[in-house]
């Protein structure tokens, strides 16, 4: 008989203790240790099938074929997953309450039941009368789609040992629970050893799992940090609340490239494509506007023009206000202090606030002289050129440095009938401009600056 042990384990972080705390000792948040009993020995059998064990294989004789993939109908979709789902994988969708994770996911069942495949929807949020709702403001037929109420953890694992789908959607993984364990849904352990459950299923049949996720009010997803590690695709649905602009952002993808983002548009009839999200995200933009730049980022492996704003204030505060959205902070900080430094403005007593529109985040330091550019345009009140492009990384005494795949970027700013575009001269920057634009290459931020705002 397996021998049963107690332990302590952390609902916030995962830290698991011998003995019970009031204060997790790893995350030092209080009251979070809840007890979970740990089998030693021989595991608990289920009623659901679990894998065998496999026989070692030479690298040699393993088997490079690319696996088939279930391709969805929409072309953002299948870009962030890098083709379409992948049997055997587990993909975990997650981002804020009412973003759209549901409407996305139904739309998916759908593409690949219409295909003449089976598909189960297990739902532990909502009723099925409540996603049959949702399918009927998207026109979804629903055939060889079905639909599961459910949060037991066997009862949905044995559903699935008998109908053996071609795709499973689990909405959302924080409800299901194991009554093996103590502790509630939602719990660190629960979380734990359910996904633990469905990624060996999935991985013994050949089936595609699709968990939904919650987050935390921080922004994180919600459970242990060992969540995103056990799943094969990690994708984050964000965008404001607000707006019609959703952004399907790849965290993690074992079968495609990371980083890759997909641009969507909340409708009337769910989320629809933006086939050309650059000008999308220019469509609002004013000719000679102040303080407002266009910055060619890059998500993944494709480029995005989007538009940065700036905009500086006289401050009633002793220490002035440095506001970001869409950019890092700590960016936003270092082109403030190298515009004071090294091309002598005074920013000392201004707010500076920076926006990128459309609600898209640039993690990249290719926007650092886009931010300068605007910001030294609303200081000035003088507007940069409408036709210009901004691409360069910001180095601590002024200089501007290379940022990768430059000429895609430059690329992308001549297709949408750009003239110019402000670029560092190392990195073959000089060479750069094809398709119409001319490439306009700093060495320093202040030359960049007399060639934006040169009248």
């Amino acid at each position: 008989m397996p021998k049963t042990r107690k332990a302590y384990v952390c609902d916030s972080c995962g830290n698991e203790s011998p003995k019970w705390e009031g204060r997790c000792p790893a995350c030092n948040e209080w009251n979070t240790l809840g007890e979970v009993p740990v089998e030693s020995g021989s595991r608990r059998q289920k009623g659901w099938s679990i894998s065998p064990a496999t026989p070692p294989m030479e690298l040699s004789e393993v088997s490079t074929e690319r696996l088939p993939r279930h391709p969805a109908s929409s072309e953002e979709l299948n870009r962030v997953l890098g083709g379409g789902v992948v049997p055997g994988s587990v993909t975990l969708v997650a981002g804020d309450p009412g973003i759209g994770k549901s409407t996305l996911l139904l739309r998916l069942a759908s593409d690949i039941a219409g295909a003449g495949d089976e598909v189960i929807y297990i739902t532990g949020e909502e009723s099925m009368a409540q996603v049959k709702m949702r399918a009927d403001r998207l026109s979804i037929p629903g055939k060889g789609l079905f639909l599961l109420q459910s949060t037991a953890l066997d009862q949905v694992m044995q559903y699935l040992d008998d109908a053996r789908p071609s795709l499973a959607i689990i909405d959302s993984i924080q409800t299901l629970y194991d009554d093996s364990l103590p502790s509630g849904a939602g719990s660190v352990a629960q979380i734990r050893e359910c996904t633990r459950a469905l990624t060996e299923w999935a991985k013994t049949n050949g089936v595609p799992v699709v968990l939904t996720g919650h987050v935390t009010k921080g922004g994180e997803i919600a459970g242990p940090r060992v969540l995103e590690h056990m799943v094969d695709v990690v994708l984050y649905l964000e965008g404001d609340p607000l707006s019609s602009w959703r952004l399907l952002r790849t965290i993690k993808n074992r079968f495609g490239a990371t980083n890759e983002v997909g641009v969507f548009s909340m409708e009337e009839q769910g989320l629809v494509d933006v086939r050309d999200p650059s000008r999308a995200f220019l469509s609002e933009r004013r000719s000679g506007a102040i303080g407002s730049v266009v910055v060619a980022t890059l998500e993944g492996t494709r480029p995005l023009l989007v538009e940065v704003q700036a905009l500086t204030s006289p401050s009633m505060l002793p220490a002035p206000r440095r506001v970001a959205t869409g950019v890092d902070l700590n960016r936003l900080l270092l082109v403030c202090a190298v515009l004071t430094r090294r091309v002598r403005m005074s920013l000392a007593d201004q707010d500076v606030i920076v926006n990128v529109t459309g609600g898209l985040k640039i993690g990249e330091p290719a926007a650092d002289l886009g931010m300068a550019l605007a910001i030294v345009s609303s200081l000035q009140n003088t507007p940069v050129a409408s036709d210009l492009a901004a691409i360069g990384e910001l180095g601590l005494s002024g200089e501007l440095r290379a940022v990768p795949q430059l000429p895609r970027r430059v690329a992308e700013a001549g297709r949408l009938g750009l003239a110019r575009c402000l670029v560092p001269v190392t990195g073959g920057g000089a060479d750069s401009g094809k398709n119409g634009i001319a490439a306009v290459a700093t060495d320093h931020l202040r030359d960049a600056i007399d060639a934006a705002l040169s009248r």
